[in-house]
């Protein structure tokens, strides 16, 4: 179900049939690319699609949610689809994680899902919303639906829909204990970041603080990128808009004021003075000189060496 953000940005709430995003989905959409790059939506209908990709109808359609979810795929026309060329950068055989086994892949899906909000409202929601230090998905059902109304008070959004997207969104990072299919017990491809954990039975909580596996490249791409949505064109962000704005790399990463400032640090060395922190009179900032898209590219090949 698609309802309209007040920034025009579609909202959704559904498209990935309850099941969470699996280690090899991306890889396996990415295989069906030709050599230029573009997949034809038909090869996600087509009578052999279900042998081709080697799941059941309704993961065919998820991973198609998924990859588009993740900016791996972008809709060209009414025929297909393109793959974005930084994926395939890192998803092609001899590429960067074409397994996605590195975790800065993960770390980039999850910005990609709580950070842009790209068919994925829930995900941004909870990473950018939820404050309370314990929760269970039924203490979070209401507040979502009043959040899903907000973004468009005329739309009738259906309960079942929020509370299986949200379910989805929550075994994405925190899979299910016990119980169900074989597909219940395989790993999640975000399960790994250890943002989430169940407390006790079906109470969450994010872990807050420093992310070793999150390498400073991930990071100084999810910084830039935040940046140009929100403050594009201006040469300083504040620590505090950094740590704490909505979908800011502070609230996304679940990350400390003291492990934002170590990440801040070492911006300089690895940006080459392109982005650079400052702690002056009190004032904390980063300020940032002309990066060019090669710089923003080589920030992602670098959190892979």
């Amino acid at each position: 179900m698609t309802t309209q953000a007040r920034s025009g940005v579609p909202a959704h709430f559904s498209g990935h049939e309850t099941f969470p995003l699996r280690q090899m989905w991306l890889k396996k959409v990415f295989n069906r690319a030709d050599p230029n790059g573009k997949i034809l939506k038909t090869a996600f209908a087509d009578a052999d699609a279900i042998a081709k990709f080697g799941v059941g109808k309704n993961m065919v359609a998820s991973m198609k949610h998924w990859a588009l979810a993740c900016g791996i795929l972008d809709e060209i026309d009414s025929e297909g689809f393109q793959v974005n060329e930084l994926a395939a950068e890192i998803l092609r055989d001899d590429g960067l994680d074409p397994y996605a086994e590195n975790p800065a892949t993960a770390w980039l899906v999850h910005w990609q899902l709580a950070g842009r909000c790209i068919r994925s409202t829930t995900w941004f929601w909870l990473f950018n919303h939820v404050s309370a230090p314990t929760f269970s998905r039924a203490d979070l059902e209401e507040s979502l639906n009043d959040y899903a109304r907000d973004l468009d008070p005329k739309h009738r959004l259906s309960k079942v829909t929020i509370s299986r997207d949200l379910e989805t969104c929550v075994r994405s990072y925190a899979p299910r204990a016990a119980g169900g299919t074989p597909e219940d017990f395989a790993e999640p491809l975000l399960g790994e970041l250890g943002l989430l954990q169940e407390v006790y039975k079906g109470h969450y909580a994010f872990r807050r603080g420093p992310k070793s596996s999150l390498h400073v490249g991930v990071f100084a791409y999810a910084l830039v990128d935040f940046w140009d949505r929100i403050a594009s064109g201006q040469s300083s962000l504040a620590f505090e808009t950094i740590a704490y704005e909505e979908g800011s790399p502070g609230r996304v990463f679940k990350l400390d004021e003291e492990s934002i400032a170590q990440k801040l640090i070492a911006l300089s060395d690895f940006t080459g003075q392109k982005l650079e922190w400052t702690d002056s009179a009190g004032l904390r900032q980063v300020h940032r000189k002309e990066l060019s898209k090669e710089d923003i590219k080589n920030m992602i090949r670098r959190a892979y060496d």
